[in-house]
């Protein structure tokens, strides 16, 4: 590791030098060599190995409101119970130049440096506007999803009826946002529907591209037809985006249960297993490494304290050693029950995968999460959109070969088991090893990494 070199103390022990006694002056031309010397090489050292800086994230709105809760005396809000607030989501402004074709994925890059990984929420403030993502890759996506409704229903969206409430508000949320945000791809009107004396009127989202129409709205109280002819609304929210998305509900225990999910695209884990879970067992029934120690305080009070006008989000990584963007078939069947009776989930991880698959196979999964509350609900929205790409794309990308390889080596015994190195990472860092010297060799700056790819990208 290079050392940071103090110039005043070396400046004050040459002058020491200096006044000593005469016999020491015959030595001041070796010492001069010696000094030259070691500066060169320091010089060099500090160009050709780069120590980047990492980047801490931003204080989020979030952390000062806490510091500011610690100050008032209002006295704290009664868990399970909540206030609508008068907060109304802001329309957000058009995604700059966005296009069902043109727009590519963002290239989220979240890994930093070792030689130590630190486990952290990693939350960072994210602007309302940018609330959802939608790209190029939005046909893909909404043909999976749509298929894995078709085959696995309930297995993957459902909604408690305590959170009915909470999943019409997500999706009227949705249906106002999308318009605004993308209006290249979605329209709001009002239409006329058959029933009655001449009909009523709801609110439809409609998807340009698809020609698909969604009634955004929740049916009025008491109202006509049967509540089996609507479909979930979070099974309707899924349709509208690339995320997956879930609902935490407070109860009078003080903690946040899942009580409403739309889960298609997770990889590795599966709605029915966590469905109804408090937030700490689902993060411990997944061995989430050093949640007890490090995260679980923090997630707890983030929940509670999180306001209808803020939102945070954070980034996340696997490696994957299959295609599949829904399930990873490599780690074992969806639905493969064992002898003991217990869910696949239990059994199935990135630590069951096919062992030392060739690199074409491995594939980069990264997540960008959101997490905010529904103003009248109270209901707290965690949004998961996973971005899927094969790792010999990624490598291509200058300073990405180097630092994931870093990166993976960083990472402590618990967080390789709960990633699965031991069944990828020997093909895959030969691999970045190699990348990373061939862009060495042809010239690239390790100098300028951080002013060229700033964290998360």
């Amino acid at each position: 590791m290079i050392m940071d070199v103090n110039f005043s103390e070396l400046q004050r022990a040459w002058q020491t030098v200096l006044r000593a006694k005469p016999y020491y002056a015959s030595a001041l031309p070796l010492l001069t060599l010696l000094a030259a010397i070691a500066t060169a090489v320091l010089l060099r050292l500090s160009r050709r190995h780069p120590q980047p800086s990492p980047v801490p994230p931003k204080t989020t709105t979030l952390h000062k409101a806490a510091a500011a809760d610690k100050k008032t005396t209002n006295p704290p809000r009664e868990w399970g119970k909540w206030t609508p607030s008068n907060f109304i989501f802001p329309t957000p402004e058009p995604y700059p130049s966005w296009s069902l074709t043109d727009t590519k994925p963002l290239p989220y890059r979240p890994f930093r440096y070792g030689p130590k990984y630190h486990v952290t929420m990693g939350l960072r403030s994210v602007p309302l506007a940018e609330w959802i993502e939608l790209d190029n890759e939005f046909p893909r996506y909404h043909a999976t999803k749509a298929r894995r409704i078709q085959e696995r229903g309930a297995k993957c969206c459902r909604t408690a009826p305590e959170a009915l409430p909470a999943a019409w508000e997500l999706l009227s949320e949705l249906g106002r946002y999308l318009p605004g945000r993308y209006p290249g791809l979605y329209r709001r009107r009002v239409a006329t529907v058959k029933g009655g004396d001449g009909g009523k009127e709801v609110v439809v989202l409609e998807n340009l591209w698809s020609g698909e129409k969604f009634q955004v709205e929740p049916p009025p109280a008491g109202g006509d037809g049967d509540e089996g002819e609507w479909e979930d609304p979070m099974q309707t929210c899924a349709r509208l985006v690339q995320d997956d998305l879930v609902i935490m509900t407070e109860r009078e225990d003080g903690q946040y249960y899942l009580t409403a999910g739309a889960v298609l695209l997770p990889g590795f884990w599966r709605l029915e297993d966590k469905f109804g879970m408090p937030l700490s067992e689902i993060h411990t029934s997944g061995d989430v490494p050093q949640f007890r120690e490090k995260l679980e305080r923090g997630m707890v009070n983030l929940f509670r304290r999180l306001k209808p006008e803020e939102m945070v989000g954070r980034n996340n990584y696997f490696f994957q050693v299959d295609d599949d963007l829904a399930w990873s078939w490599s780690i074992g069947s969806e639905d493969r029950e064992e002898g003991d009776g217990k869910p696949a989930s239990q059994h199935s991880s990135w630590g069951t995968a096919e062992k030392n698959r060739a690199i074409e196979h491995h594939y980069f999964r990264s997540e960008r999460q959101t997490l905010r509350r529904l103003p009248k609900t109270g209901g707290v929205v965690f949004t998961i959109r996973t971005y899927f790409h094969p790792v010999t794309e990624i490598a291509e990308e200058d300073y990405v070969p180097g630092r994931l390889a870093s990166a993976v080596r960083s990472w402590g015994d618990d967080v390789s088991r709960y990633k699965g190195r031991e069944r990828y990472g020997d093909v895959l860092l030969e691999y970045l090893d190699r990348k990373h010297e061939e862009q060495v060799r042809r010239g690239l700056d390790l100098s300028r990494e951080d002013e060229v790819r700033a964290y998360p990208y």
